[in-house]
C-alpha cells in the first residue's frame, strides 16, 4: 500500500525524533513549528541516559553536542538537609538551544518538510485529517502526531479537559555561571512551595529550573524578588545564587503547568510528550519520556503499514496500552512524591528514613525512569 502522509503538530523532542523515525522509514512526513531554531525552552535539561540506544539506532549520535556525563544526584529539603546517591543509568546535560537545533538539522537532512508557523485548527473528517494554519493555508494528512507541548492552542480547540481548569503551578528557567558545580551532579533542591533542579549542559552553564506553586509566586514581584525571598531561604540554593553569575538578561517562564492526566488519543490524533502527559520535573525524566513516546508512536504507525493497511484502530489501541505499559506508573510515582517534597514535615521524615535506610533511594530513582530504550 501507499505509505500515509504524516503531520506531525510541535518541533520539540517528541515532534523531532518522530519525524526521524518516520522519515528513515520513508514516509512523507511534514512537521510544523510556531518558533524558529535555535531557541531556549523552560525545561531541566537533564536527559536520561535510557535513551541513547534508541537515538543510535535513528543514526543521532549526542556525543556530537559533547554533553556533561551525570551519574550523581543531590536532594536537600527547605532547611538544607542533603541526602545523595548515584543515579543506576546515569544521564546528559545538553541545552534544549542546542539540541533541539541539532535534532531540527538531522530532520531536514532526511528529508522532512519542516513549515515555521502555528496550526490553529485540526479536523477529522472521512478518515482523514485536515490542517489550518494560522495564514488559512490548509493541509491534508492520514494520521496527525500532536507534540506540541504543555498548553497549546489546539489544546482548546480540540476541548481537552484539562485546559479547562486553573493550574497552580508555573516555572521558570535560567543560566548561571559557576565554576564550582559539579559537572557530574543533578541537584535538587526543596523550597516552600516548590523545588529547584540544578545541573551542568554542554557549555558549561549550571542550568537552573524550578517549578512553584502561584500561591507561592504571587507574593512578589518578580522571579529576582522570588529567588532572593523564597529559593535562597535554602541554604544549598544560598550558596549557589552567592557563587554565580546570571547569563540571561531576563529568566523564562511559562505558566498553567498542568500535571493532570491527559488522553493518549484526541480525536485520532497520537498525541506525544508532554501533550499526552507530564511528569513532574523532580523526577528528571520528562525529555527522556517524550522521546520515548516518539518511539512508541512511530513504532505503531510503522507496524500497521507493515499488515498493507493504515489499522487507526490498531495504531491507537497499540500506541495507548504501551504508553500506558511505560509511562503511567511513572506519572503516579512523581504526583506521590511531589505530595512528600511539598510537606516539609514529609519531606524531613523521608529524609532520615533514607538517611538511614540509604538503599531506598535508588529504587525510588527506579520507579521514575526506564530501562535502556531500543
Amino acid at each position: 500500500m501507499k505509505k500515509p502522509r504524516i503531520i506531525i503538530i510541535g518541533g520539540g523532542l517528541a515532534g523531532l525524533t518522530s519525524a526521524i523515525h518516520l522519515s528513515r522509514e520513508n514516509f512523507k512526513v511534514v512537521l510544523f513549528e510556531k518558533d524558529g531554531y535555535p531557541k531556549h525552552k523552560v525545561c531541566g535539561e537533564y536527559i536520561s541516559a535510557e535513551i541513547i540506544p534508541y537515538m543510535e539506532s535513528l543514526g543521532v549520535d549526542l556525543e556530537d553536542l559533547k554533553p556533561k556525563k551525570i551519574h550523581q544526584l543531590l536532594f536537600s529539603t527547605q532547611s538544607g538537609e542533603k541526602t545523595t546517591a548515584k543515579l543506576p543509568l546515569g544521564g546528559l546535560g545538553i541545552s534544549r538551544f542546542a539540541l533541539d537545533e541539532f535534532l531540527v538539522q538531522k530532520v531536514i537532512q532526511n528529508g522532512v518538510e519542516v513549515i515555521q508557523e502555528q496550526v490553529s485548527s485540526t479536523k477529522f473528517i472521512d478518515k482523514s485529517f485536515q490542517v489550518e494554519t494560522q495564514s488559512g493555508v490548509k493541509h491534508e494528512a492520514d494520521v496527525i502526531l500532536g507534540a506540541f507541548g504543555k498548553r497549546s492552542v489546539l489544546d482548546k480547540e480540540l476541548n481537552r479537559d484539562f485546559i479547562q481548569q486553573k493550574s497552580s503551578w508555573l516555572a521558570v528557567k535560567a543560566h548561571y555561571q559557576n565554576e564550582n558545580f559539579p559537572k557530574d551532579l543533578v541537584a535538587l533542591h526543596n523550597f516552600k512551595g516548590g523545588y529547584c533542579g540544578l545541573s551542568s549542559t554542554e557549555t558549561g552553564a549550571i542550568n537552573v529550573c524550578y517549578l512553584s506553586t502561584y500561591q507561592s509566586f504571587k507574593a512578589h514581584k518578580n522571579s529576582e524578588d522570588f529567588k532572593e525571598n523564597v529559593l535562597r531561604k535554602n541554604p544549598c540554593l544560598d550558596q549557589f545564587f552567592k557563587k554565580s553569575k546570571p547569563l540571561f538578561k531576563k529568566d523564562l517562564s511559562i505558566a498553567q503547568i498542568s500535571f493532570q492526566p491527559k488522553p493518549q488519543i484526541e480525536n485520532h490524533m497520537l498525541m506525544l510528550g508532554d501533550a499526552a502527559g507530564l511528569i513532574h520535573p523532580l523526577c528528571g525524566n520528562g525529555m527522556a519520556m517524550a522521546i520515548h513516546s516518539a518511539k512508541l508512536a512511530s513504532e505503531a504507525i510503522i507496524s500497521s503499514v507493515e499488515e498493507n493497511e493504515l489499522n487507526r484502530q490498531l495504531i491507537e489501541r497499540e500506541y495507548k496500552k504501551n504508553w500506558n505499559l511505560h509511562f503511567k506508573g511513572r506519572n503516579l510515582m512523581g504526583r506521590r512524591l511531589q505530595r512528600v517534597l511539598l510537606s516539609p514535615n514529609l519531606a524531613s521524615a523521608s529524609q532520615k528514613l533514607v538517611h538511614y535506610f540509604p538503599e531506598i533511594l535508588p529504587k525510588i530513582i527506579a520507579k521514575t525512569h526506564g530501562q535502556s530504550i531500543l
